[in-house]
């Protein structure tokens, strides 16, 4: 019985129907399992935290790898599946919960990394609850739809409003790509292994942003990005409400040519220039 058939008899006797609208496609080639794992540089000294372990095959491996592994699940059909195929695993700890809504006091008090095939459909926000929590992961390593992995990792040239988001609190990379033939039901885009190290606490981001404060950077870079097909001087001068010139006169004040849109700037770029226009409108 190969694995596609032994996922079909177990979504029989489990009455487990994949749904599109939870992004349930499920990973499974063993050897894309191993890159993720190897990706992630598990260790019996790490603890894991793993959304959405669907059938279990990532979570198969983690128990291996891993010292502790907290797998929080949704469906109360995969957890009951997921209760039995793990029954008596002492290093792992199975959670009926929506990842999204777990506050920020019951995620783990020590280290630990995110290692997960998520959903497509909650990317962003996952990413973004995590970078941003009180309690920061050390690094992430997930399985994400290819086209948002480059937009993550982009550089100036092709940068995003959610690569800024990213990129101010970790460095993201993609490790590899995964075909859609890898999984089941097959989804209609490929996907890739991304892994978001050197992740900052709250005081690193607070140095970073001292003389601007998180507020008035995130206020900036949304203005800056309102607009993508103009040059960043015309969303300035629309979104704070100032003249043209003065809006060119920041840019240039920050080392940039006038004429410059948002996609070139990396968040060091950013940085600068908030702190012209902070002086500015001081």
């Amino acid at each position: 019985m190969n694995i596609i058939e032994q996922i079909r008899k177990i979504s029989q006797t489990y009455d487990i129907k994949p749904a599109k609208s939870k992004g349930q496609n499920f990973l499974i080639n063993p050897e894309v399992i191993k890159k993720i794992v190897a990706g992630a540089e598990v260790n019996l000294q790490d603890t894991i935290l793993e959304v959405g372990p669907g059938l279990g095959i990532l979570t198969e491996e983690l128990i291996k790898k891993a010292g502790k592994i907290i797998s929080v699940e949704l469906d109360e059909k995969l957890l009951a599946f997921l209760r039995v195929k793990f029954v008596g695993v002492s290093n792992l700890e199975l959670l009926k919960s929506d990842i999204l809504k777990v506050p920020d006091q019951q995620l783990p008090k020590t280290e630990y990394k995110v290692v997960a095939n998520i959903p497509y459909n909650i990317t962003s926000i996952l990413i973004k609850k995590f970078l941003t929590s009180t309690r920061k992961p050390s690094t992430m390593t997930l399985l994400i739809q290819k086209e948002v992995a480059q937009r993550i990792c982009a550089k100036p040239g092709q940068m995003s409003l959610l690569a800024v988001s990213v990129q101010l609190y970790g460095q993201p990379q993609i490790i590899d790509y995964v075909t859609k033939e890898n999984f089941w039901p097959k989804p209609a885009v490929d996907s890739a292994i991304i892994h978001i190290s050197k992740i900052k606490n709250q005081s690193e981001i607070n140095k970073d942003l001292a003389e601007i404060g998180e507020n008035e950077y995130w206020q900036l870079v949304r203005i800056g990005f309102s607009a993508k097909r103009k040059q960043l001087q015309h969303n300035l001068a629309a979104g704070f409400k100032i003249k043209p010139n003065q809006a060119k006169e920041w840019i240039i004040q920050a080392g940039f040519d006038s004429k410059i849109r948002a996609q070139n700037l990396s968040v060091q770029g950013w940085i600068a220039l908030a702190k012209i226009k902070k002086n500015h409108l001081k």
